[in-house]
Formats: structure tokens, sequence, C-alpha cells
């Protein structure tokens, strides 16, 4: 085990029911391939107590808790004393996942910006990293994001980065992270490969979105965090990189990004 380089899945949902009744063996073959941490998203407020517990039995899970875009006009409006309050556990890691999805829900828009500003303004008071779902919004997203930074500076992550050239240099150029999921891995996905490319190293997450968007080999089956290791392995060639250095790499900057998570690890 000592021998396999270490990587974290930064963006899983373990509660899902897809893995009802398997999260052990899940976690298991997470770490047996050197997955040796996970973060698990709570993407509505009222299932914070779940996604909770799933970090408490399981001492490589760590949570993050925000109200899911796609959400934002079915679920009571988060206030930022909400999160700051969820924020308290010890293994609470992250704000969100929040941010824009105008595919399906463009017609809640004007909430889904208020509920993306709260969430920003929790971020800023506890220091913890603000977690991104970007689809369909790439001009008022840069916007918010850079308009907030102006108000207060804050650290993000735009989680499965899947969009334009434009939004990750402006999400870079304010200092957030950029994070590779299994789409990254798919063979027609050249032209997102070449934005990462173009990004700083020192800036690059991996993650699986579990139990979505497997990469290959496992395309078309129920993701799990064992997989983050098919995409790191695919990301290592996208730099240029073997993959001890790609998986040294990227854990040095979840580090520097969840430095909670990172605090915690060295308590324990």
């Amino acid at each position: 085990m000592t021998d396999i380089p270490q990587i974290t899945d930064s963006h899983c949902h373990l509660d899902f029911p897809d893995f009802e009744g398997e999260l052990p063996e899940i976690v298991t073959r997470a770490t047996d391939v050197g997955v040796t941490r996970m973060v698990t998203i709570c993407t509505k407020l009222r299932q914070a107590d779940a996604v909770r517990a799933i970090s408490e039995a399981h001492a490589p899970v760590f949570w993050a808790a925000g109200t899911h875009p796609m959400s934002a006009a079915s679920e009571p409006l988060v206030s930022a004393d909400d999160l700051i309050a969820l924020a308290a556990h010890p293994k609470m890691v992250g704000i969100g996942e929040t941010g824009l999805d105008y595919h399906y829900t463009a017609d809640s828009a004007d909430v889904q910006k208020t509920s993306l500003r709260i969430h920003i303004d929790a971020a800023r008071q506890t220091g913890l990293p603000l977690i991104i779902h970007a689809r369909d919004a790439d001009e008022d997203m840069a916007q918010i994001l850079a308009e907030e930074h102006r108000n207060g500076a804050y650290s993000c992550v735009m989680h499965c980065f899947s969009s334009s050239p434009e939004l990750g240099r402006a999400a870079l150029d304010l200092g957030f992270y950029l994070s590779m999921s299994g789409i990254t891995a798919f063979p027609k996905s050249a032209d997102l490969r070449d934005i990462f490319a173009a990004a700083p190293l020192d800036r690059i997450l991996v993650e699986t979105d579990a139990p979505y968007l497997a990469p290959p080999p496992k395309r078309g089956k129920r993701n799990e965090p064992a997989y983050t290791a098919h995409t790191a392995r695919r990301a290592a060639e996208t730099f240029g990189l073997d993959y001890a250095e790609f998986a040294a790499a990227t854990q040095a900057n979840f580090d520097r990004l969840f430095s909670k998570a990172a605090a915690y690890k060295e308590a324990a």
C-alpha cells in the first residue's frame, strides 16, 4: 500500500442511493488503489445529517455542504449562518456545491445567483473553499465570482470543470482551482484536456463526481471513488508527467486548498 501513489477524490456523493449498503466496500476499494481521502458533497441541507454521518463512520471521508443550483428554487434558501454552523464540524471542509446551472434550470437564474452569493459569503467567513458547479452560465459565473472576490477574497474550486477556456482562465486569474473529472479522460475531450494542459499544475485537483461520469475503462458504469485513479492516470499524460509525480502534485494542491482536511489528517 505504501508504494501506491496517494490521491484524493475531491468530489463525490456517497449519500446517493446508488451506494446504499455498500459504503464500507466502496471506501475499501478506494483506499486499496491509493485514493486515501474522499470529500462527499451534500447538495441539499436537509440531507446534511446523513452526509455528516458518512464522514464520521469512515475515516478517509470528509464532507462539504450547500444547495446545488438545480435545487435552489425547490429548497429553502440557505443562509450564511446555516452554512457557518455546519462548518463547525471537524470534518466539514468545504462550502457547496453551489453555482449556476442554466442547462435545465435557467428559469431559476435569479434565485441561483442569490444562493451563490450567500455561499460565497459563508466561504469568506469560514475560510473554507467554495465548491462551484457551472453549466451553460459562463458569463454570469465569471462576473459574480470576480465581483464577489473584489468584495473580499475567498478560495474556490471549479468542480468537474468542463466549461469554456474563458471561464477557466477567469477562475485561474482569481487564484482558484480547476478539478478534473472523468470527462477529461473521454476520447472526445481533447479540447477540454487542452484547457487543463494550459493551466498551472499547482491549481489542479481530481475527482469522480461519483456516481456520475465514470472514466474509461469504466465508462457507462456507476462511478465510485476508486476510479479517481483512472482519471488521474489519464490526467498525468495531459501534463506530461508520470503518475506518481502528478499524484503528488494534486495531493499538495488539495492540502493547500482544503487546509482543514489536511490539518485533520495531521492531527489524527
